[in-house]
C-alpha cells in the first residue's frame, strides 16, 4: 500500500497564535445535542443524559461513546441519521454574544500586530453539528477536533469514527504545536528542535468552561501559554471558574461574551500584543544561538543539538516520541561523563523512558552509555538494574 503524504503546516516568518476552544458552554450556552436533537426524539434533556450515562456505567463504556450510540438508537423510526441531519441540528445551535464575528475580528487584530491567529475546536461534542454552525460554514476554524461518526454506503451514521474525551484532548495540542494536523499523521511523534516548532505552547490560548478542560489548561499553563475560563452570560455563575482559578488550572477568567470591548475581547487582544513583543525577542534569541553555534564550529553545534535532544527526552510524554528521540541520540558517540549522568537521571526518573528500557533500541543505547561511565551513581545503578532485570 502506498504511504499517504499528509499536508503539514510549516513555520514561517510571522509568529502564530493558536486559540483553542471547547464548544459546549464555551461558545454555546448549552450542550449542542440539547438544542433540537434530544427534543426531536421525544426526550426531555435530563432523562436523555441520565439514560446515556447509565448505559456507560452499566457497560464499562466511555460516556461519549454511550451518548453517540444512544443518538443513533433513538433516531431510528424518527429520521435518517446522516451528516445532513446533524449539520441541520448544528445550524440551530445558539451561540454566545459576539461569537458570530469574533473569529475574523480577532484574526484581523492579530494581522495588524504582525501575528497570525488561528482558531481550533477541541470538543467532546459532535464534529458534524459544529460544522453545521454558521461560524464553521464561514471558515472560522483552522481545524475541528471533535467526536464524529463513520457513515455507511448510504450515508447513514453507523459507528464512531473519532471519540474525543477530556483525557485525550491534549493530543491535539501537540498536533497544533507541530503543524501535524491530520489525526492519522504519525509525524506528531517526530522530534522537532525548539526553533522549528510552528506554534510553541507559549503561543497557545485555551478557552474552556469546566473540569473536562483541565488537562488542556494544565498543559498550556505549564509551558507558558494562556488558559481562560469562561462563565455563562445569563446566569453569571462563577463557581466553576473560581474553582479552576483556586486550583491553578486557569490564569484568567471572563464572561463568555465575545463582543467588541468585552473583558474577554480585551484579554485576548492583550495576549496578542504580548505575543507580538515576545516573539521578537524569541527570534533574536534563536538568531544569537545560531550565530554562536556557527562561531564555535561543528563541535559546538553538535553539543547544542545533543543538549536539545536530552531536553526532548526529559520532556517525552509518549513511547513513540521516546523511541524517536533515542534514535537521534544514538547517532552520537562522543558522550562525556556529565552528559551521561544527565541521561541516566532522565532514564531513571521519566517513566516513559524507564518503562521501555527493555526495548532493544533503548537498551542498546543505554548499555553503551553504561560501558563508558567511569563511576556509577544511583541513577545509573537503577537503569542498569532495570535492564538486567528485563534480560
Amino acid at each position: 500500500m502506498e504511504k499517504k503524504m499528509y499536508k503539514r503546516k510549516m513555520k514561517g516568518d510571522e509568529p502564530v497564535l493558536a486559540i483553542c476552544y471547547d464548544f459546549d458552554k464555551t461558545l454555546s450556552p448549552d450542550d449542542m445535542q440539547a438544542q433540537g436533537y434530544i427534543q426531536s426524539v421525544g426526550y426531555n434533556i435530563p432523562d436523555f443524559w441520565t439514560e446515556s450515562n447509565q448505559l456507560a456505567e452499566n457497560n464499562d463504556m466511555d460516556q461519549n461513546l454511550a451518548y453517540m450510540y444512544k443518538m443513533i438508537q433513538e433516531a431510528e423510526g424518527n429520521f435518517v441519521f446522516n451528516k445532513k441531519a446533524l449539520n441541520d441540528y448544528g445550524a440551530k445551535v445558539e451561540l454566545f454574544p459576539g461569537v458570530e464575528d469574533w473569529f475574523e475580528r480577532i484574526r484581523q487584530y492579530g494581522k495588524s500586530k504582525g501575528v497570525i491567529v488561528e482558531h481550533y475546536i477541541i470538543s467532546s461534542g459532535l464534529k458534524e453539528m459544529i460544522e453545521g454552525t454558521s461560524v464553521a460554514k464561514h471558515g472560522a476554524f483552522e481545524k475541528i477536533y471533535a467526536s464524529s461518526f463513520y457513515y455507511n454506503e448510504r450515508g447513514v451514521a453507523v459507528w464512531p469514527a473519532q471519540v474525543v474525551n477530556y483525557t485525550n484532548k491534549t493530543q491535539f495540542l501537540f498536533r497544533i504545536e507541530k503543524g501535524v494536523l491530520d489525526i492519522n499523521d504519525q509525524g506528531v511523534n517526530e522530534y522537532f528542535s525548539p526553533e522549528d516548532i510552528r506554534i510553541p505552547f507559549r503561543n497557545m490560548v485555551y478557552i474552556g468552561d469546566s473540569d473536562t478542560d483541565i488537562p488542556c489548561m494544565k498543559l498550556v499553563n505549564s509551558y507558558g501559554g494562556h488558559s481562560i475560563g469562561v462563565y455563562n452570560t445569563s446566569t453569571k455563575d462563577k463557581t466553576k471558574v473560581y474553582k479552576m482559578m483556586r486550583d491553578n488550572r486557569i490564569r484568567y477568567f471572563a464572561e463568555a461574551d465575545y463582543s467588541v470591548g468585552s473583558e474577554l475581547d480585551n484579554l485576548v487582544k492583550t495576549i496578542i500584543d504580548r505575543t507580538a513583543s515576545n516573539e521578537i525577542l524569541e527570534s533574536k534569541f534563536f538568531a544569537y544561538k545560531k550565530e554562536c553555534a556557527k562561531a564555535e564550529g561543528k563541535s559546538g553545534g553538535d553539543a547544542q543539538k545533543r543538549s536539545e535532544l536530552i531536553l526532548a527526552l526529559e520532556d517525552s510524554r509518549s513511547f513513540a516520541t521516546t523511541h524517536a528521540v533515542v534514535a537521534e541520540l544514538g547517532k552520537y558517540e562522543d558522550w562525556n561523563e556529565a552528559e551521561i549522568k544527565v541521561l541516566m537521571k532522565v532514564a531513571a526518573n521519566n517513566t516513559q523512558v524507564f518503562y521501555i528500557l527493555n526495548d532493544s533500541d533503548v537498551t542498546l543505547f543505554f548499555k553503551g552509555l553504561l560501558e563508558k561511565m567511569k563511576k556509577r551513581d544511583k541513577n545509573a545503578e537503577k537503569v542498569e538494574e532495570k535492564i538486567n532485570e528485563e534480560d
